[in-house]
């Protein structure tokens, strides 16, 4: 029996991003069956990042500090984890997270990381 080959998947990406478009490069580079369509070439899909939704465009911003207590939040610390962590009291990581419940206008710290996670604020 012969075996017949399709011709690769040709896949563009347009990612506002470069690194994050180098990333993809990267990782769909190496998959068979697959090649990246050069800049200007047809392709059969298209990877395009088209941003936040637009209810959720406003820029939010948090400090270094408020990106740490957040990503700790995303793993489920408590604040005396968060602070133990930090090397920051109790009571500091709770401001921090009293903070950032308001600048993500979240009812919780589940909601707050989800709220995050949609407006690209942090990734999961």
């Amino acid at each position: 029996m012969s075996e017949e080959t399709s011709p690769p998947l040709l896949i563009a990406i347009d990612v506002s991003d470069p690194a994050l478009a180098d990333r993809l490069a990267l990782l769909l580079g190496g998959v068979a069956g697959l090649r990246l369509a050069a800049p200007g070439e047809a392709a059969n899909i298209a990877l395009v990042s088209r941003g936040q939704p637009a209810g959720e465009r406003s820029e939010i911003e948090l400090t270094p500090r408020e990106r740490d207590v957040l990503a700790l939040m995303a793993e489920g610390a408590s604040n005396k984890a968060i602070a133990r962590q930090l090397g920051i009291s109790v009571h500091t990581a709770k401001f921090h997270v009293s903070s950032l419940l308001d600048k993500l206008d979240a009812t919780g710290r589940t909601d707050a990381v989800a709220h995050a996670a949609r407006r690209g604020v942090i990734h999961l």
